[in-house]
C-alpha cells in the first residue's frame, strides 16, 4: 500500500469513526427521551439500563452508518480541496478516481460487513431490545408513599399516610388494609405515628406503628353472618414487615421470535411462504364455505314452505309478492329474520376481507424487511459516492458546510426511503420499487456527481453560472431586438 493511500485513509478513518458515534448519540438521546416516562421512578439496576442502552444502539446502526459515511467522505474531501491537498495531489499525476480507490474498497467491505450485521447480527439485537424494553415497560414503579394518597404496589396491602415529618422516616396517621384473605375490607390497622424505613439490601419495607389498633371481622366463626363477630386490639408498638420485588422479571424470548424484526434471510423467506400458503388456503376455504351457504338457500322452496304454513293458493303468486301473501306478524318475523341473516353474511364478509388485507400487509413487511438487508449495505456505497466528490467540489472542510450538505442529502435520502416503504406496506407501490426508491434517485446522483469531480467541473462556482446566465440574457435581448426589427 502507497503513502498516499495511507494517507486518505488516515484522513477518512477519523471522521468516519466521530461521525459515526456522534450520530448513534444523536439517535440514542432521542430514544431516551421518548422512553423516560418508562425508565424512571421503577428503581432498575444500572446494568439493566446499560444493557438496554446497549441493545437500542445497536439497532440504530442502520440508520447511523449511512449518515456517518455521507458525512465524513464529504469532510474528508472536503478538508483536502480546502488545504490545497488535492491540487497537489492531482498536480503530481494522482487522478481523483485513484485517490478514491481505497475509499471504494473501504466502503465495499463497510458495505459487505452492514449486509452482516443486519442479517446476523441486528435479529438477535431487536430481539433482546424489544423483549429487554417490554419488560421495563410493564416493571411497576418503584415503591414510594405519598402524603394523604392509598398506595397499592405491595400487593394485597394498601397502605396510606397522613404526613411524614422532615427526617422522612417518621410518619403519622396511618393506615393498612390487609386483603390476604381476599374478603374485602375485613383487616384494618390505625396508628397515630410511626416509623418507615427500608432495609439495607431494599428488599423489604419496615414499619414500626405506635399507639395504634388492630379492627378485625371474624369471619371464621359459625354463624358470623348473623352474629358479625368483630375484634379490636390497642397496642403501643407493633412492627410490620414487607417484602418487596424490585427485580426486573424478565419474559420468555421465544414468544418476540415470530415477529419479522427478529429474523435473518433464510427465516423471512421461510415465514413469507408459511403466511402465503395460510392465506391462500384461507381464500379457498372461505370461497368454499360461501358457495356452500349460496347452494343452501337455493335449495329452500320458500312457495312450499308457505303453502304449509299459510295454505296460500299458489295461483296468486303470478299477480303479487309472496311477502304480502303472509299474515302481519308472520312478515314481521320473515322480514327481521331476513334482515338478520344478511347482516350476519356482512358482517362474516367484512371479518373475513379485513383479515385477508392483514395477512397481505404482514406478507408485505416480511417481504420489505427482505429488501432492507440488501438496501443498508447498498445505502452505504452510494452515499459514499454523494459524499466524497460532493466534497471534491465544494472544497469546504470541518463541521460547517460539509454538516448542513450531508444532512439535506441524507434527510431527502430518508424521506424517500420512508416514503417508499409506507407506500410498499399500503400497498400502494411495488415492493421492490418503494424500497429501492431511494437508491434508484441516489445512484445517477452519486454517477453525475463523480464525473462532474473527476472531470474538474465547477458544478458549485457562482462566476459560472453567472457568465451563464449573462450569456442567456445577451442570446435572449438578441432575439428580442430582431423581432423588433421585422
Amino acid at each position: 500500500m502507497k503513502k498516499v493511500d495511507l494517507f486518505i485513509l488516515r484522513s477518512y478513518l477519523g471522521p468516519l469513526i466521530m461521525t459515526f458515534f456522534i450520530a448513534l448519540f444523536i439517535l440514542l438521546m432521542q430514544f431516551l427521551w421518548l422512553y423516560i416516562d418508562d425508565l424512571v421512578g421503577k428503581g432498575l439496576e444500572w446494568y439493566v439500563l446499560m444493557e438496554l442502552i446497549f441493545y437500542a444502539s445497536s439497532t440504530f446502526v442502520p440508520m447511523a452508518l449511512p449518515l456517518a459515511i455521507l458525512l465524513s467522505s464529504l469532510m474528508t474531501f472536503g478538508n483536502l480541496g480546502e488545504n490545497y491537498e488535492l491540487v497537489a495531489l492531482k498536480s503530481a499525476g494522482i487522478s481523483l478516481k485513484r485517490l478514491m480507490l481505497p475509499l471504494v474498497i473501504l466502503s465495499v467491505i463497510i458495505s459487505i460487513s452492514a449486509f452482516l450485521f443486519s442479517d446476523f447480527v441486528l435479529p438477535v439485537a431487536n430481539l433482546k431490545f424489544r423483549s429487554l424494553l417490554y419488560d421495563v415497560q410493564h416493571q411497576k414503579l418503584a415503591f414510594k408513599m405519598k402524603e394523604g394518597i392509598f398506595n397499592k404496589d405491595l400487593g394485597d396491602y394498601v397502605l396510606r399516610i397522613g404526613s411524614r415529618e422532615a427526617d422522612g422516616e417518621s410518619i403519622n396517621e396511618v393506615m393498612i388494609y390487609d386483603h390476604t384473605q381476599k374478603s374485602g375490607n375485613i383487616k384494618l390497622t390505625t396508628a397515630q405515628t410511626g416509623l418507615m424505613r427500608q432495609t439495607p439490601n431494599g428488599s423489604a419495607i419496615l414499619f414500626t406503628l405506635f399507639d395504634g389498633v388492630n379492627y378485625e371481622e371474624k369471619l371464621d366463626q359459625k354463624g358470623y353472618r348473623d352474629t358479625r363477630p368483630f375484634q379490636r386490639m390497642e397496642f403501643k408498638e407493633e412492627q410490620i414487615r414487607f417484602d418487596i420485588d424490585n427485580g426486573l422479571s424478565r419474559t420468555n424470548e421465544n414468544l418476540f421470535k415470530s415477529s419479522y424484526h427478529m429474523m435473518n434471510l433464510s427465516q423471512l423467506s421461510t415465514s413469507k411462504d408459511s403466511l402465503a400458503r395460510d392465506l391462500i388456503k384461507k381464500k379457498q376455504n372461505y370461497t368454499r364455505d360461501i358457495q356452500d351457504r349460496l347452494m343452501q338457500f337455493s335449495r329452500l322452496d320458500s312457495t312450499r314452505l308457505t303453502e304449509v304454513e299459510m295454505k296460500v293458493d299458489t295461483q296468486k303468486l303470478a299477480f303479487t309478492s309472496l311477502v304480502f301473501l303472509m299474515d302481519f306478524q308472520l312478515r314481521e318475523k320473515s322480514i327481521g329474520k331476513a334482515l338478520a341473516a344478511c347482516r350476519t353474511a356482512k358482517d362474516n364478509i367484512v371479518y373475513n376481507n379485513n383479515d385477508f388485507d392483514k395477512r397481505d400487509e404482514q406478507i408485505r413487511k416480511h417481504s420489505i424487511a427482505y429488501h432492507k438487508k440488501f438496501t443498508l449495505s447498498f445505502a452505504c456505497l452510494i452515499l459514499f459516492f454523494v459524499g466524497a466528490p460532493l466534497g471534491a467540489i465544494i472544497r469546504k472542510g470541518g463541521l460547517g458546510l460539509p454538516v448542513v450538505m450531508s444532512t439535506l442529502f441524507f434527510m431527502l435520502y430518508h424521506v424517500l426511503s420512508m416514503i417508499g416503504e409506507r407506500s410498499a406496506v399500503a400497498g400502494g407501490m411495488d415492493i421492490f420499487f418503494g424500497m429501492w426508491l431511494a437508491s434508484m434517485v441516489f445512484l445517477p446522483m452519486g454517477v453525475f456527481l463523480s464525473y462532474k469531480a473527476t472531470s474538474d467541473a465547477p458544478l458549485f462556482d457562482s462566476e459560472t453560472y453567472k457568465r451563464l446566465f449573462d450569456r442567456v440574457q445577451k442570446i435572449l435581448l438578441r432575439k428580442s431586438k430582431n423581432q423588433t426589427e421585422i
